[in-house]
């Protein structure tokens, strides 16, 4: 059911402090991926109804206050690109080569439809020609340059990572037999989560 959706609702309601200008959760179900995101707060965005709708076995969640881009809808995330795989990516963090790869992308043909890093990176793991999203990662991964922890979810995977130097937090935990992984803690507190060790 909507179970993992909630949880992440619960989640970001422990991580609102984080940023209060736009909040989002995609939800994975039956090799399809669900979206809902928008401005404003947790509270605000979501209601029953779309917690109803965001049915699966995997979700992402994010809440974002404004760093780099126009804090507009459509560098709300988590982001969500369908190119070569379908995929939805949360990320905390600066790129510092985003222009550079940005030009690469579009000289490419691969399209836009925000100013955000996390969109950059979506649209790297999302074009790659590699068979697994595993190995598009591992190529991916040494491209990026700059601090950055993120969250990405395929139609039957989640993967987490962070930059080399880890800057960013990311911690990884288990609810049962099942793992969740969160930019603080304290998003595992407020779900019954327990804390396994931060990502590597």
């Amino acid at each position: 059911g909507s179970e993992v959706a909630r949880l992440a609702y619960f989640g970001l309601f422990a991580l609102q402090h984080r940023g209060q200008e736009s909040a989002g959760i995609a939800a994975s179900d039956e090799g399809h991926i669900v979206t809902v995101r928008d401005l404003g707060l947790v509270s605000q965005v979501f209601d029953e109804q779309k917690l109803r709708a965001l049915t699966g076995e995997m979700a992402v969640g994010h809440v974002r206050y404004s760093t780099t881009g126009s804090s507009a809808w459509e560098n709300a995330q988590p982001v969500y690109r369908h190119d070569r795989r379908e995929l939805a990516l949360a990320h905390n963090g600066n790129l510092i080569n985003a222009v550079e790869l940005h030009a690469e992308l579009l000289d490419r043909g691969v399209s836009f439809a925000s100013t955000s890093d996390s969109e950059i990176i979506a649209a790297l793991l999302s074009t790659h020609e590699s068979g697994s999203i595993e190995e598009a990662l591992a190529e991916t991964m040494p491209r990026l340059q700059g601090a950055f922890s993120t969250v990405v979810m395929t139609t039957d995977k989640l993967l987490a990572f962070r930059d080399g130097a880890g800057l960013r937090p990311l911690s990884l935990g288990r609810i049962g037999d099942r793992w969740v992984v969160a930019s603080e803690s304290c998003a595992f507190d407020i779900i019954g989560a327990e804390l396994v060790r931060e990502v590597e």
